[in-house]
């Protein structure tokens, strides 16, 4: 008879390759061949006496043994995971790999260094940082956490709110053409304008300090889902833009780009933490929800310093 940790990783084995959707793909996110997967799950169907899955060249499918099994087998391996927490105490020791999708910007820039943190506070965990601009599917890409700015729609997965993110009119003191600094929404309408696809279009909203709103309608030059790409076209003299005052805090510092209409920004953007619900969340999880709460706020300190 099997042990049980060998069946332990056996019905983790069979859990995955059925989320992903196929053996190589299971095999991609657990760093293992293919081959081993498909030993591992026939290893599982030998000792419960039971067909699985129907394999065929494109697709896996459960068989009614099979969905029975998947089933009891998460309840089962939450129960594990949960068992091996308490005996190992609330200071188990991260371990493993991290798979994090983060946005360019972010990413790029103001995370890596809550990142590199992370990674010295905890030597045997490694991180694959994906750079992505949309919430990819947790369990197919085998990810474990991502961050998201903007709205959350998904009921399925824990949303933890991070952040806000101050958002700033910018352009370069060429497109005012020697014209005074814009004080009122109102006197922005006439410029050309950049668009940041993925929160405005083809309309700005503003709002004033002292909460009064203004609305236009504006016809870009250019449109982007790339903050970098906009911050750029900004800097070239394009037009004006909606940035996040992070992303721009040294060029207006430098008078390389102005903050126009300096009492007026559009809505702020919330940044949240997303992971799917389980009833137990490994060390390595744990940990780096800890780390991203705490560097936030520093991540974004140079937003109120373009006011």
């Amino acid at each position: 008879m099997k042990t049980v940790p060998d069946r332990i990783e056996l019905m983790q084995t069979f859990v995955r390759i059925v989320e992903a959707g196929s053996l190589s793909a299971a095999a991609e996110q657990m760093g293992a061949t293919q081959p081993t997967v498909s030993r591992r799950l026939q290893a599982l169907e030998r000792s419960l006496g039971l067909r699985l899955l129907h394999r065929t060249t494109h697709a896996i499918k459960l068989t009614e043994d099979g969905e029975r099994c998947f089933e009891r087998a998460k309840v089962l391996l939450a129960s594990w995971d949960a068992f091996e927490t308490d005996l190992r105490g609330a200071d188990n020791v991260p371990e493993g790999t991290l798979r994090v999708v983060v946005p360019h910007a972010f990413g790029q820039q103001q995370l890596v260094e809550p990142l590199a943190d992370y990674l010295r506070r905890h030597g045997q965990v490694s991180v694959e940082w994906l750079l992505h601009d949309g919430v990819l599917d947790f369990v197919a890409d085998g990810i474990d956490c991502a961050i998201h700015v903007g709205p959350v729609d998904d009921q399925s997965v824990v949303a933890l709110q991070l952040a806000e993110v101050p958002r700033i009119v910018i352009a370069a003191p060429s497109v005012l053409a020697g014209a005074p600094l814009p004080v009122h929404a109102a006197e922005l309408a006439a410029l050309p304008w950049l668009a940041l696809r993925t929160y405005y279009r083809h309309e700005v909203t503003l709002i004033h300090t002292d909460g009064e709103h203004h609305r236009f309608p504006i016809r870009p030059r250019m449109s982007t889902d790339s903050l970098l790409a906009l911050r750029s076209a900004a800097l070239l003299g394009l037009g004006a833009g909606i940035a996040s005052a992070w992303s721009v805090a040294g060029e207006v510092a430098e008078g390389r780009l102005l903050h126009l209409a300096p009492q007026w920004r559009a809505p702020s953007l919330p940044v949240y933490l997303l992971y799917p619900y389980a009833r137990y969340y490994p060390a390595k999880l744990r940990r780096f929800v800890e780390v991203l709460r705490a560097a936030m706020p520093g991540a974004l300190g140079g937003a109120d310093s373009v006011a």
